[in-house]
């Protein structure tokens, strides 16, 4: 991982030491002076190593980059036997660190959006994997100054694959967002997922939590106490159990719980329903996960059966996933239509490959609005369901990335009206395909893409047309900051009540409060003594299956 992209407090994004983290689950390191995350180099170990390859390359030379297959999985630590998702044998043989950072080196000079921008550097010189691939991408910023390339990340294969396909990882099924990201924290639920032991504690949102295993979260400083607020906060395994003070909504004193974690299936789409008193149907969608593409074409049956005129759709925690689920949402709001013959998004590479998908070898064509399923958790060719609606509501945070950006910006590329209501969206434009090596999945950026109009450069993010400083590109709607005074879903809610004011009465928005921070929220991630936090990997993308 990237020393720029560790971060200093809650909803951390990468790794912890010693232990390849899960798509959602990133335990952190703290340190008095702030937040250290280590990533794992990944591999993957046991049984007997396969039989060694032939020698490779000869040392390194600047400028000269063997094809990247010579040094593909020629691993430190081969994995033995066969791939539980692919059924075949595990490619692996025995090799070094440097045969897997050759492979990056290679790797990364093909399939780089910005490979020109990648320091050229001897792999034989950085001791891990990891260390080496947090070096291989650009340090160029965008016009507001935040790095251009902060989503480089990888995550052990195993666990990603288990995320991507069934969204389980270990936790206690509550979202953490952190509201202050220095002392004095702040640390309070955002949301929960049915059915787990936060709900069985009767976590709700805005909860705060006071302590963890008696240490205090509010402002513990030293080794020690970090550790364990880690612990407890971002357990690594089910099974582990920590007590909590926990100071509910209203309530006048704290009280004690305790929570077991567990493997937890995230339910990717929640709170669907209509809004009382109205025709306006509101969902929070949170990942684009396989399982979201039954989920989301169940909200939208339930959603046109009972007749909604106007939708709002929370893409506030919402980071990203699978961009052709997000495609599929895109027309099952707009409909049939507005999106036929239309282009979702177009994939850009770099210069390198101008007319042929380096990664499927297939000539680069615009990814359609997709009228049926592709088969991610429903029978491939399924009709999806439409609503047909000429514009929808949008509610956003710093959280709102990626595959989240681009239902934003392929809805408005085909005229879609889109008001925005919350906060900027992180920025990203940009994607790519999970590489796996040595039992390491890599994510580096690949692609970039644009609408049906052309348009993708948004790298500092949507914002509302009234948002206060650093705007990216502006939206109509409202510059709301995030409510945890009241349930998502519930009209009252801050960010919703902006959209039902601004549907009542065009033009209509709260006074901006300045400018709104980036999205805190981690349903894994940890604190730290000083500094801010970020997103976890999967929640700040797009990606396409191979």
């Amino acid at each position: 991982m990237d020393a720029k992209n560790l971060f200093v407090h809650t909803s951390a994004r990468h790794k912890t030491t010693g232990r390849s983290p899960g798509a959602r689950h990133y335990a952190r390191l703290f340190t008095a002076a702030g937040l250290i995350g280590l990533a794992s180099c990944g591999g993957g170990g046991g049984g007997s190593p396969s039989p060694a390859p032939a020698p490779s390359p000869g040392a390194y030379t600047p400028g000269v980059f063997p094809a990247s297959t010579t040094f593909a999985a020629k691993c430190a630590a081969p994995r033995s036997g066969m791939d539980p998702i692919t059924g075949v044998p595990f490619p692996d043989v025995m090799g070094s660190t440097v045969d897997e950072n050759n492979w990056l080196r290679s790797w990364t000079n093909e399939l780089y959006l910005w490979y020109r921008e990648v320091p050229d550097l001897d792999p034989a010189n950085t001791p891990t994997t990891a260390a080496y691939f947090a070096l291989l991408k650009t340090s160029a910023t965008t016009p507001s100054g935040q790095l251009k390339d902060h989503f480089h990340f990888t995550l052990s294969t195993a666990e990603w694959e288990s995320f991507s396909q069934s969204g389980a990882t270990a936790g206690y099924g509550a979202t953490w967002e952190l509201i202050s990201p220095t002392v004095p924290r702040n640390v309070v639920v955002a949301f929960t997922e049915p059915g787990t032991p936060a709900v069985t504690a009767n976590l709700v949102r805005g909860a705060q939590v006071l302590t963890v295993d008696n240490v205090d979260v509010v402002n513990a400083t030293g080794q020690a106490n970090v550790n364990a607020l880690n612990a407890g906060l971002f357990p690594t395994a089910a099974g582990q159990m920590h007590t909590f003070s926990i100071l509910d909504p209203g309530a006048a004193a704290p009280r004690t719980v305790s929570m077991t974690s567990a493997n937890i299936t995230e339910t990717p789409v929640q709170n669907v329903g209509v809004i009382q008193g109205t025709t306006v149907g509101y969902m929070l969608f949170n990942d684009h996960i396989a399982t979201a593409e039954q989920a989301l074409m169940t909200a939208v049956t339930t959603l046109k059966s009972q007749n909604i005129t106007d939708l709002v759709l929370d893409l506030r925690y919402n980071g990203g996933g699978y961009l052709d689920v997000a495609s599929e949402l895109a027309y099952m709001i707009a409909g049939s239509a507005a999106t036929t013959g239309k282009t979702f998004e177009l994939t850009t590479f770099n210069d390198k490959h101008p007319t042929t998908n380096p990664v499927t070898r297939s000539p680069i064509m615009p990814v359609p609005f997709h009228p049926t399923a592709l088969g991610f958790s429903v029978p491939a060719g399924t009709a999806l369901p439409t609503l047909n609606l000429p514009r929808v509501f949008v509610l956003t945070s710093g959280g709102t990335c990626s595959a989240s950006e681009a239902v934003i910006n392929s809805l408005r590329g085909i005229g879609v009206t889109v008001y925005q209501f919350g906060s900027t969206t992180c920025g990203k434009p940009y994607g790519f395909y999970p590489q796996d090596n040595c039992g390491t999945t890599y994510f580096s950026i690949e692609f970039k893409g644009v609408n049906q109009i052309g348009f993708g450069d948004y790298s500092d993010g949507f914002s509302p047309m009234n948002t206060v400083a650093n705007a990216g590109v502006t939206v109509a709607g409202c510059s709301v900051a995030d409510d945890f005074s009241h349930a998502l879903g519930d009209p009252n809610e801050r960010q919703l009540g902006a959209a039902l004011a601004y549907l009542a009465t065009p033009g209509t928005c709260p006074a901006p409060s300045g400018k709104l921070a980036r999205a805190q929220s981690m349903r894994a991630g940890a604190l730290g003594g000083e500094g801010i936090g970020r997103e976890s990997p999967w929640r700040t993308n797009r990606i396409y299956r191979r």
